[in-house]
């Protein structure tokens, strides 16, 4: 099933400008328009979220807006800028994101993200990601998906949730409730339709389509047929200039999965010729599949480091060609490599005494594009001394940092996210509790170690300033050892509650 995502910018002119102005730019709560000419009339042609709110528009005069808001800002309009920004843009996410990404001019996106969100941990924390990336350098973004580009794109520009996921095979219920100027059709039918007393996307599906279109011609169903994901609407996708990529045509459709895997080996032998003459390793492939019928298939997958072995590359993508449906035939496959990184000298094995590192980078990628990129993770250690601050999730194959876990004194093997509270009995201040009681069960102890004290972090956090917590190894009667704190010294009410804590388990 195709999936389509449509990325809506709302203010995308205006949060550009800004953006290139930085300081110069007007004052975020300042109303900014920008204005352009049609014939011998300025006409707003964008507006930022502060002049909607104050009542602007596109396309009202630019003398009327002024004349409506006091201390409005006002520049000029750079369509042509606003349109280059937006296919760099479609770069951007096309190396990201998804194997095939397209402007959808002025204000938005749209990507097919079929077997390309499992690598970014499903549509709805793809869509996320999207827009808080965006959010972060200064864009406000709201995304959309659904089965079709037509409903994608009147859900993202409709509905106001930043963030929509239509079900697979629901997007027909889904436009229902949508107003008509949702399906990207022209103002003089749009007039035409409210005039008539339509108002909502349900009301024209429930029609009789003949005098619908007798009247405002075939726009209207192909529309219709497209929002409901009943007819075909191909994207073509933008193509970075210096992408490296080989591309095989055939002179008959070909659809077995088994011609497919053999033409796959041979492109990727093609690409890795090229990247081996450029000197650089790959670390994604988009494979797009053109059918017959106009469609195109796409499997796109990742490296955890550069790679440019041909059997490597080869068995991963034919691990996805189950996932490909070839329709009435393919009649031409593109190969290319999005994200590729130049050759970098590596020092090899140059004496008897030296033992090459284990490689399981192979075992990685093939896990990675079944599971999802953001599910493989390994811990990397921290400089700090509070325990839950001391690691962080990093790709499996990160490159060493240089930082080590502390050894002075040992650490639980399973270490809680939140410490959980426990009921402890113990002489103030030093002494380990003598019974403890950890979800209902009470434990005596009979062995502990401690205290090891671990001070705040007073430069992160001011409210840590005096903050203190005794950590105590102890095991219990039946052999089992714990990693318990009490919050606090024993002594001051500043440093902590002096409650207690059970923040792991060791073994």
């Amino acid at each position: 099933m195709q999936r389509v995502v449509s990325l809506f910018l709302p203010s995308w002119s205006t949060d550009r400008l800004r953006r290139k102005l930085g300081d110069v730019s007007p004052p975020p709560d300042r109303p900014l328009v920008l204005v352009g000419r049609q014939g011998n009339r300025r006409l707003v042609t964008a507006v930022d979220r502060a002049a909607v709110e104050a009542g602007l528009r596109v396309g009202m005069p630019a003398t009327k807006a002024q004349a409506l808001v006091q201390g409005l800002a006002v520049m000029d309009a750079a369509p042509q800028a606003d349109a280059e920004a937006l296919e760099r843009l479609a770069l951007w996410a096309l190396r990201r994101y998804a194997p095939i990404v397209a402007t959808g001019p002025p204000d938005g996106l749209v990507l097919e993200t079929t077997g390309a969100d499992h690598l970014h941990g499903g549509e709805q924390l793809m869509l996320t990601d999207m827009v808080e990336r965006l959010g972060r350098v200064g864009f406000s973004a709201r995304a959309a998906i659904a089965d079709s580009w037509g409903a994608a794109h009147a859900i993202a520009r409709y509905v106001k949730q930043t963030v929509s996921v239509v079900a697979v095979n629901s997007t027909y219920d889904a436009i229902l409730p949508l107003p008509i100027a949702a399906l990207r059709l022209p103002n003089a039918i749009v007039s035409g339709l409210r005039v008539l007393g339509f108002d909502r996307v349900g009301e024209l599906l429930k029609q009789p389509r003949a005098p619908l279109t007798l009247r405002f011609g075939p726009e209207l169903g192909r529309r219709l047929d497209q929002a409901a994901g009943c007819l075909a609407e191909p994207i073509e996708p933008v193509r970075a200039a210096d992408v490296v990529e080989v591309k095989r045509g055939f002179g008959e459709p070909i659809g077995a999965a088994e011609t497919i895997a053999r033409y796959v080996g041979k492109l990727v032998q093609a690409l890795c010729a090229e990247l081996e003459t450029k000197g650089l390793r790959a670390r994604r492939l988009d494979l797009l599949l053109y059918r017959v019928d106009n469609r195109v298939e796409a499997i796109r997958v990742s490296t955890a480091l550069p790679v440019r072995d041909v059997k490597r590359l080869t068995r991963l993508l034919c691990d996805k060609i189950e996932t490909v449906d070839p329709g009435f035939g393919i009649e031409l496959m593109r190969l290319s490599a999005p994200l590729a990184e130049p050759l970098t000298p590596k020092q090899t094995i140059s004496s008897l005494i030296e033992q090459r590192d284990a490689d399981i980078s192979d075992l990685i990628d093939i896990l990675g594009n079944r599971v999802g990129e953001e599910k493989l993770y390994r811990f990397a250690p921290v400089a700090s001394d509070v325990p839950e601050r001391s690691l962080r999730r990093v790709a499996p194959a990160s490159v060493e940092t240089g930082e080590a876990w502390p050894d002075h004194w040992p650490r639980p093997a399973r270490l809680f996210a939140v410490p959980e509270p426990i009921e402890a009995i113990a002489l103030l201040p030093d002494h380990p509790p003598a019974s403890f009681t950890w979800r209902g069960i009470r434990r005596r102890v009979k062995r502990a170690d401690g205290p090891e004290r671990v001070f705040g972090e007073w430069w992160k956090r001011d409210a840590e300033l005096a903050a203190v917590r005794d950590y105590f190894q102890v095991e219990d009667e039946a052999g089992e050892r714990f990693w318990i704190y009490r919050a606090g010294d024993g002594e001051d009410e500043a440093t902590g509650s002096h409650r207690w804590f059970l923040h792991g388990i060791f073994g």
